[in-house]
């Protein structure tokens, strides 16, 4: 077969695996293979990554049934390893690289020459941004994918649309990254803008702090130090607040943060905020308020799928230059599924230990360093299928059925909020346990999460049931 027809083969292969592989492992792994031979309905892949082979081994029926449903017949999928394939990305990369350091250069000299703010300066002083968090960095997964989306949008376009954006979600899952790589990105690209980071404990301490030394009156239009802090803030282009819920209650606070908003949304500057829960769940802030959070765009952050914290662990060995082998990376994703301040945590804590001690990177090293408990029951989702049939009277197989009895369905709808809080697995893996669509496993996650506020019933039951499973 030629190697035009090849190549037209593979490009609509990934047309229908974009649609139903999980985007890290896609963009990751998928994508970057290179089309190679079709002999005797095998089809050869090849790769320029060590770990792409081993990883790709799970992904190989849904590659083989992708290329049959394009070829109208059977289709059988093989990886090879392609040192020169690798040689070639490696150039690529160090390319790129020198490319985008021409281009900050670039970028620099225009702030210095252009701008009244020296570009580092501001970047590092003024904006107190740090330079680990931008969108190059950034490992999109399922449990992030619409909100680094608009997060780009908006650093692209500032103050245009999504204006405020506000993005929520659980610790350490990159909520501050991404806040932090709009500011990065909005700087190189439109260095005349004036970028603010902040995060809400300081706006609250520097508000006091002026409110102190000015000894303000609500009525006193003079104060010199309450002019200053508002000018501070109302003449940006860009305002960035991290951990905006804790001027919740704080009610000169909410005054100031209000008036602040007004000003910059009615002089079409960008906002953007961050927060630990979505604005509806503010019991203690004033309607107006809320209202003004939420009338731009809401983006929520989950906890990553077990494809992603390998990936993020991937991406942390690159950078770093550490070879951590295969099965140490997935070892590390499945014990530290909580966010991914932990996971990086294991990785920087096991690194060091292991190149201060000069000991290979293995599973049992590992296990030693973060004192694993091999007796600790793990979480699956089968595990959890099994124990919420027996503690609400069903059968697993009812839980994966069609049936839609309020009983099964109560059950079922339990079973997968627990599952995607316990393991923090994709949407779609889940809906391929639970033999559901992925936007079903999305409302009955959902319905769980706000029904367990007001029904308290519920709430005890869920509580109890992740008391067994955890036991």
């Amino acid at each position: 077969m030629e190697d035009e027809q090849i190549k037209k083969i593979w490009e609509d292969t990934l047309v229908i695996l974009r649609k139903t592989i999980v985007p890290t492992t896609f963009e990751t792994w998928i994508k970057p293979l290179e089309a190679h031979s079709f002999e005797d309905n095998c089809f050869c892949a090849i790769t320029g990554q060590n770990l792409a082979v081993q990883i790709l081994q799970k992904s190989k029926k849904d590659i083989s049934r992708a290329l049959s449903e394009v070829c109208k017949h059977e289709v059988y999928f093989k990886l090879e390893y392609n040192e020169e394939l690798h040689q070639k990305i490696e150039k690529e990369k160090q390319k790129n690289k020198k490319e985008e350091e021409k281009e900050f250069i670039k970028n620099l000299e225009n702030r210095i020459t252009k701008s009244r703010y020296d570009g580092l300066k501001q970047m590092q002083s003024d904006c107190r941004l740090n330079l680990k968090y931008k969108f190059e960095n950034f490992v999109v997964g399922a449990n992030n994918k619409f909100a680094h989306a608009v997060a780009v949008a908006v650093a692209k376009d500032p103050g245009k649309q999504y204006n405020p954006l506000f993005i929520y979600g659980g610790s350490g899952l990159g909520k501050t990254h991404l806040l932090q790589a709009i500011g990065h990105d909005i700087l190189f690209h439109k260095p005349r803008l004036k970028v603010k980071y902040v995060k809400a404990e300081e706006f609250i301490n520097d508000l006091v702090n002026s409110l102190a030394r000015g000894m303000d009156k609500a009525n006193n239009k003079n104060n010199k130090k309450m002019n200053e802090f508002r000018d501070k803030y109302r003449t940006l282009d860009v305002l960035l607040i991290d951990d905006i819920q804790l001027i919740e209650g704080k009610t000169r606070t909410e005054e100031e943060m209000f008036n602040t908003f007004e000003t910059l949304h009615n002089a079409g500057k960008q906002i953007v905020f961050t927060s630990d829960r979505s604005p509806d769940k503010f019991e203690n802030t004033p309607e107006r308020l809320k209202t003004r959070f939420q009338m731009g765009l809401l983006a929520d952050i989950q906890v990553p799928d077990i494809e992603t914290r390998m990936a993020i662990l991937t991406k942390l060995s690159e950078d770093n230059g550490v070879k951590m082998p295969l099965d140490v990376i997935e070892f590390l994703a499945k014990i530290y599924n909580k966010n991914i301040r932990e996971l990086e945590g294991a990785f920087n804590t096991v690194s060091a230990y292991t190149s201060i001690n000069e000991i290979p990177i293995t599973t049992e090293a590992v296990k030693k360093i973060i004192k694993y408990d091999e007796n600790k029951k793990a979480v699956t989702v089968e595990g959890i299928i099994d124990l919420v049939a027996g503690y609400y009277n069903v059968s697993s197989e009812d839980i994966k059925s069609a049936n839609r009895s309020s009983k099964v369905a109560n059950a079922r709808q339990s079973a997968i909020y627990l599952t995607k809080e316990l393991t923090g697995e994709s949407y779609p893996y889940i809906g391929s346990c639970f033999n559901r669509k992925h936007t079903t496993v999305m409302y009955s996650y959902e319905k769980v999460k706000n029904d367990i506020v007001k029904d308290m019933k519920l709430n005890n039951e869920i509580k109890e049931l992740i008391k067994k499973i955890n036991e």
